[in-house]
């Protein structure tokens, strides 16, 4: 399951809409919506988004809401840790080794923890490093070590 898809069957199924009706309605196969409602498809383009909101009559902030949850939902993604610390790398690969067996009170523990965190650090501390100690070459001593070869 996804964020999305579990807020999309909700909504669907409190307006009393069929999912085949739905999927008529959006131009989609009833599979397709119900692998999307399931987490069995990657997350939704904006455009379905859209058509999914007008098609339920979300506006304002259900429809920001349902946008947000859209993009959480991709149930394959893959973390890029390059130029973290090495604590980070095993974090990120200790959640994909073991995250199926996480007891859902931890798995809420653990969203509460990473929700909490500021959205955008200022920069990582290994780059805020190396662009505060900038070593310069001059280029003379380049070219008398390139002639002297």
């Amino acid at each position: 399951m996804t964020p999305f898809g579990t807020k999309l069957r909700q909504l669907r199924e409190a307006r009393g809409i069929k999912l085949k009706d739905m999927a008529d309605a959006l131009g989609v196969s009833a599979a397709y919506l119900s692998a999307l409602e399931h987490g069995r498809r990657g997350r939704p383009t904006h455009a379905m988004v859209v058509a999914i909101c007008a098609q339920l009559n979300i506006i304002w902030d259900d429809a920001d809401e349902l946008m947000r949850l859209a993009r959480l939902s991709h149930p394959r993604i893959t973390v890029d840790t390059a130029g973290l610390s090495a604590e980070a790398t095993e974090l990120a690969n200790l959640l994909a080794e073991r995250i199926r067996k996480l007891a859902p009170e931890r798995v809420e523990k653990l969203l509460e923890l990473v929700k909490t965190a500021p959205m955008h650090p200022s920069r990582p501390v290994a780059q805020a490093a190396r662009k505060s100690h900038k070593i310069s070459v001059k280029r003379p001593a380049v070219k008398k070590w390139a002639a002297s070869k």
